[in-house]
């Protein structure tokens, strides 16, 4: 990597704080001329052209001279961002981040799993996106770039989207990467994942329901969960609302072809979970019977 960057936003801002400094100038300068020409030679104080010169060498060098070294400055600083942007730094950690529609998982190299991009300050990630579904992208604005690296600069937390168009509810596809000084870091990696209450809690997670929906009853894109099974609900079916109870026929089908009863109120955003067993949806349904 280049050692003018450590990270992917020092790699960034230096290209652009230049180019914006040099258009300032430019911008700065050639405004002044034209107001000092639009003065000194108005038509009234200068009826009648005073010079007779067709060229000058001097000038002309160098308004060819100088812009040419400032392009080529800019040229330069972009071409080294982009070499440093281009190669990973040896020892990054690599993270694999399952994308679905809508929410991102993170596995570790020790297996480790979570909802939320969790990295070490000062350490570059190496991340590699695995898309379940359609097409999806990972940024961090905070960090500039759409890159397959990054190192975070200070502990601190940062939104991370999706930067591909990917349905519905693509706007809410958001998480966050939670930078720790290493030390906390490193006590997080090394431990052991808290166990979950059952199998469905578990399968909650790992299949992004909980990215829109709550354990408890509060609303998020959807319905709370927390009490969801044996309740009433009004929902959409075929363009004609009816008001329904939520039993376990429900649930499976909701699971299923979602689309097919929106509950009145919600988007119509949630993805089939076709690649689900039967044993899998079963612990999702008593799981939630149980809340």
């Amino acid at each position: 990597m280049n050692p003018q960057f450590s990270n992917t936003i020092e790699a960034v801002d230096s290209v652009f704080l230049f180019i914006f400094g040099v258009s300032a100038v430019m911008l700065l300068g050639i405004t002044v001329a034209i107001v000092w020409f639009a003065i000194r030679y108005n038509r009234k104080r200068c009826p009648v052209p005073s010079s007779q010169a067709d060229s000058n060498l001097t000038l002309e060098i160098v308004w060819t001279v100088i812009p040419t070294i400032l392009v080529l400055a800019m040229f330069y600083y972009g071409w080294a961002g982009f070499l440093a942007l281009r190669q990973v730094p040896e020892g990054a950690i690599p993270v694999e981040v399952s994308a679905r529609m809508w929410s991102f998982t993170f596995t570790y190299e020790n297996g480790k799993t979570s909802d939320r991009l969790v990295v070490p300050v000062g350490k570059p990630v190496k991340v590699t996106l695995k898309s379940e579904d359609v097409l999806h992208a990972f940024f961090v604005p905070a960090f500039r770039v759409k890159r397959d690296w990054f190192s975070a600069p200070e502990a601190g937390s940062y939104d991370l989207f999706c930067a591909e168009f990917c349905g519905v509810g693509h706007a809410d596809m958001v998480t966050k990467v939670e930078a720790l000084p290493e030390v906390e870091f490193n006590q997080w990696y090394g431990q052991a994942p808290e166990p979950a209450a059952d199998a469905g809690t578990e399968l909650l997670t790992r299949n992004g329901c909980l990215g829109c929906h709550a354990l408890d009853a509060s609303v998020k894109v959807g319905p709370g969960l927390k009490g969801l099974f044996g309740s009433k609900a009004t929902i959409v079916r075929d363009g004609t609302e009816a008001t329904i109870t939520r039993d376990e026929d429900y649930l499976r089908k909701a699971l299923l072809e979602p689309g097919s009863e929106i509950v009145k109120g919600f988007p119509a955003i949630m993805p089939p979970y076709q690649s689900l067993s039967k044993e899998e949806i079963d612990a999702i349904v008593n799981h939630l019977k149980g809340l």
